[in-house]
This record gives structure tokens, C-alpha cells and sequence, in this order.
């Protein structure tokens, strides 16, 4: 089935108790990225043209899109590779911070590569480097620093992890 015949499936949506209060409901920001490491274990980090810290491909989800779509897309601008993604490793509340309201960050297995050829976007990312997250850390957020160990620990224990801003 696709999307479209799940929604019919579902039926009519309920109707509002309160016209009106959809409008009114609070929206959040939700990002789907990909753990992409190399055969050595280095996870693949972009330095974006937009910001200051590194990241890993991915990107916010658009309208109508999920979370798991959004990362697939986001590796292919961005890196100009069709990944298969894997399963989920992590959900990240991010608080809000500045003119950024709070986020859903949700983390990817995005595989190994294996002497894959990198295309980057140059709207996006200025550079790309596979490094060990201990020495990545220093160039990162440190609540992505939290969020990319709980990442790695969910690829050894194969369970997803929830958190609060990087914290179990």
C-alpha cells in the first residue's frame, strides 16, 4: 500500500471539537540524518556553508514528508548518493533555541561505505571528512556530540533510544 491508500483507509479525520484549534496547535520542526560510517568505523561529517559546527547528511523533513524520507532525500542532495537507509537509531527532542523552535531529530543507520564517490552539493556542504567522534567532537554542537554516542551505542545494542537533547 502507499500513503495515499492508508489515509482512505483511515476513514474521515475527526472533526474539530473546536473549529478551529488545528490551526492553533502548536507545529514542531522534525530532521531525519544518517550515521554513514566508513570500513573503518569513522562516521562521514559535512562541513555545511551554513553554519560554523560539522553535521552529518540529512536535513529537515518538508511538508507532508516523513522523517525517514526527509534523510534519504537530504543524502542524495547532499552527497549525491542513493543510500539504502536503515532503521532507526535515535529520537532527539531539541529544545528551542534562539529563533529555532524545539525539534524531533530523528538518526538513521546510514551503512558503510565502501570507496563510494562523494558528490557533494556546494550550496550545502564545503567539505566532507570521516572522523572518529572523539576527534569530531571539539568541531560539533555538543548536544549532537551526546546524540551521535547514544547513535553508536544503538548500533551495538540494536535498540533505538530516545532522548532529551542528547541525554537518555
Amino acid at each position: 500500500m502507499n500513503r495515499q491508500d492508508d489515509l482512505a483507509a483511515e476513514g474521515e479525520p475527526e472533526r474539530e471539537f473546536n473549529p478551529g484549534i488545528a490551526a492553533r496547535m502548536p507545529r514542531k520542526t522534525a530532521a531525519g540524518g544518517a550515521l554513514i560510517r566508513d570500513r573503518d568505523g569513522r562516521i562521514l561529517f559535512l562541513e555545511p556553508t551554513y553554519k560554523p559546527t560539522l553535521d552529518i547528511p540529512g536535513g529537515i523533513v518538508e511538508s507532508n514528508e516523513s522523517p525517514y524520507e526527509a534523510c534519504c532525500r537530504e543524502v542524495r542532495e547532499e552527497i549525491g548518493l542513493v543510500l539504502d537507509i536503515g532503521r532507526l537509531l535515535v529520537v532527539d527532542w531539541v529544545p528551542a533555541h534562539g529563533p529555532w523552535s524545539d525539534s524531533l531529530a530523528f538518526v538513521f543507520d546510514g551503512g558503510v561505505l565502501d570507496g563510494d564517490t562523494l558528490t557533494l552539493d556546494p550550496t550545502e556542504a564545503r567539505a566532507h571528512y570521516f572522523l572518529p567522534l572523539d576527534e569530531a567532537a571539539p568541531r560539533l554542537r555538543p548536544s549532537m556530540t551526546r546524540r551521535l554516542t547514544l547513535a553508536q551505542e544503538s548500533l551495538t545494542t540494536g535498540i533505538p533510544v530516545y532522548s532529551d537533547f542528547g541525554r537518555r
